[in-house]
């Protein structure tokens, strides 16, 4: 009798063993990966949404043209992405606030473009054989661009593997309450900095741009950058009086007609209304070339160009308690079916986005 009671299987109260899959673009590890860096997410679909005969070619095209300028990017960080390491430390963090809830949880790392990619990370699992799967984008707000095609890479290299432990998906947590709260802790005293130093201050909250056809085609990213953007303020508004905000978009590419406006725009007319900005990233949760370098150089250099009287920039939310905490829960609100989920598990996009997983 003993011995039943004290088996796993028998206990209500046990975990089971989950696997929980964190996702990211990815980044070249050496100055050689650059190219192929490059011409893997060029050649997305859902980043050049052409014809295979076509966007094959363009690619390669595209990826030989741009390497030694991104290159030398990336020589500013050593010659690599620093987001690898980013991201192995959210999963070591997550890990250790499961451990100490009492759950058996390995935390995996896939990435889009770059290794460990897909069907690396699916593979790896076999050796912990989870029983259920949680596949968490690190991109709290979602787009075809992002968490969709890392989705569509993981379960197609499930199902060529033939996993049998049930996976839900995480598509989205725009207003996560820990996501905002570490997003708000990280800017306030960036702003009281700027205040305290007899500046006026302006609040830029910036994300990663797309083209507006996108957005015309149903993608629900942006109108999801605002929830954030709005979420965010509201936290802030608590301890910052008449707070002045804008939500902007960074890392323009090509001739076609991106949402703006710009980071450059805004720093322009912060210029011109003679008021010191603080800058805080709300679609990267680590750092990495966009963060480090566009923000922390090109950006700075450019308002001290245009008059911005004063520049600082908030932290990605990173290993943050509080982020790391909420994420962790999210993982187990999601675990145990086939699904896709939202945060607060009902659809959050309105009907007018075509694009979102729940659309169909």
């Amino acid at each position: 009798m003993l011995d039943a009671e004290i088996k796993p299987d028998d206990s209500p109260t046990r975990h089971k063993r989950r696997a929980i899959i964190i996702c990211n673009l990815g980044g070249p590890d050496r100055p050689e990966s650059v190219r192929p860096f490059l011409f893997n997410l060029f050649s997305d679909r859902n980043i050049l949404p052409l014809p295979a005969w076509l966007r094959i070619p363009l690619a390669a095209f595209i990826s030989t043209m741009r390497a030694p300028y991104t290159r030398k990017m990336y020589e500013r960080l050593g010659g690599r992405s620093i987001l690898i390491e980013q991201t192995e430390a959210q999963a070591r963090a997550i890990e250790a606030v499961a451990a100490a809830r009492g759950q058996d949880v390995k935390v995996m790392i896939a990435m889009r473009y770059w290794h460990p990619l897909a069907a690396e990370t699916i593979a790896a699992l076999e050796e912990f054989a989870p029983e259920e799967i949680v596949v968490m984008p690190l991109y709290p707000q979602f787009s075809a661009t992002t968490t969709a095609t890392i989705l569509e890479q993981l379960r197609t290299a499930a199902k060529q593997r033939g996993l049998t432990a049930k996976i839900s998906t995480i598509c989205c947590y725009p207003r996560l309450d820990g996501f905002v709260a570490a997003t708000a802790r990280m800017i306030a005293p960036q702003l009281a900095k700027l205040t305290a130093s007899g500046h006026k201050a302006r609040l830029l909250l910036s994300a990663h741009g797309l083209p507006k056809k996108l957005i015309a085609r149903g993608d629900p990213y942006q109108w999801q950058v605002e929830q954030t953007a709005a979420a965010i303020a509201d936290a802030l508004k608590s301890s910052v009086n008449d707070l002045d905000w804008q939500v902007c978009y960074q890392s323009r590419l090509g001739p076609v007609m991106w949402l703006g406006p710009s980071v450059e725009e805004e720093l322009e007319r912060a210029g011109r209304d003679k008021v010191g900005v603080v800058i805080a990233p709300i679609a990267f949760v680590s750092e990495h070339l966009e963060t480090v370098v566009e923000l922390d150089e090109a950006m700075k250099e450019f308002a001290s160009q245009h008059g911005v009287p004063a520049y600082e920039r908030a932290a990605a939310v990173g290993i943050a308690p509080e982020f790391i905490d909420a994420i962790c829960d999210l993982a187990e609100q999601a675990a145990g079916g086939e699904h896709v989920h939202c945060h607060g598990g009902v659809r959050l996009c309105p009907r007018e986005f075509g694009l979102c997983p729940h659309a169909g």
